[in-house]
């Protein structure tokens, strides 16, 4: 006797309704939008509130500056704060021109300098085996834990003792040896796949090919946040305990100088608080987009 092939549709209707898996479909009213977008919002105003009061005091006048409450918008909005800083400046027998170069000669040299070394040191801690680096790792991450407040006077020795005090290599030389960008480096390296690195050994390519042209675009968000947070670290360092020479010192610590006084520098400090916060903002927003554009496209898994 021959027997019936069972058919897809009645093999589904053997099926119990309760074991068949439905897709949750997120079903939020119009009501639910509204609501989270005003949460959204009101976060959004707290996090910029900072940023527009600081905007908002640099271009307000004298007399404005103590209002009780403080308003939100200039009345009269004026650029005279920005001149009595180029006033002041201009006075100074250092061109303002030298401050700005320091700046940004410290700036560079600490964010590439620190960059490269701590990717380097990474890369075998992450990929390679050998003797210590489980501790040689513990070490690292056993240090993040001091803040840099506890580390200062060792620091400071070890400035003093390598002769390096009144250079621009006593600000520069303990970010080169800091921790976070190892730690965050060789965590984004452990996800790269071994067999990617052996592949590119048995077409021939060297170490250094290997790290410069497959490893480094893969951790590429890695050391793009490195990079913005060492240039807001580097850029608002003062270098105060480090450098007495008025021509070696940087930006911030030649416009705290300037702010400092009676109270009618009020709107001086206002001006110099905008200045020293716009371009660390600025470069955030500049690379933010870069950063979310990697995390998209850089194919790691």
């Amino acid at each position: 006797m021959a027997t019936a092939k069972m058919t897809p549709a009645a093999n589904s209707n053997t099926i119990p309704k309760w074991k068949i898996k439905k897709k949750k479909r997120l079903n939020r009213s119009i009501g639910g939008d509204i609501a989270l977008f005003i949460v959204l919002l009101i976060f959004g105003f707290f996090s910029a509130y900072p940023l527009i009061m600081t905007t908002s005091n640099a271009f307000k006048s004298l007399d404005e500056q103590f209002v009780f409450p403080p308003t939100m918008i200039p009345r009269n909005p004026t650029f005279d704060n920005f001149r009595d800083l180029n006033e002041l400046i201009s006075n100074s027998w250092i061109p303002f021109s030298r401050y700005f170069f320091n700046t940004i000669l410290i700036t560079v040299l600490g964010t590439v300098g620190h960059v490269i070394i701590a990717s380097m040191c990474a890369y075998p801690l992450a990929k390679y085996k050998f003797p210590g680096s489980k501790i040689l790792f513990n070490l690292v991450v056993y240090s993040l834990m001091f803040a840099p407040q506890v580390t200062a006077t060792a620091n400071y020795i070890i400035i003093s003792g390598l002769g390096l005090i009144d250079t621009i290599w006593a600000l520069i030389l303990p970010v080169l040896a800091s921790s976070l960008g190892l730690y965050l480096m060789k965590q984004f390296m452990e996800q790269i796949p071994m067999e990617l690195i052996e592949s590119a050994k048995i077409d021939g390519a060297s170490e250094y090919r290997i790290f410069f042209q497959i490893v480094m675009p893969l951790v590429k968000p890695a050391w793009l946040t490195l990079v913005i947070l060492l240039f807001q670290r580097l850029w608002t360092n003062s270098g105060g305990i480090y450098i007495f020479s008025e021509e070696l010192k940087p930006l911030s610590y030649t416009l705290q100088q300037i702010a400092q006084g009676s109270i009618e520098r009020q709107g001086t400090i206002a001006a110099v608080s905008f200045i020293m916060m716009i371009v660390p903002v600025a470069f955030f927003i500049l690379s933010q987009s870069r950063i979310v554009e990697t995390f998209s496209h850089s194919g790691m898994k």
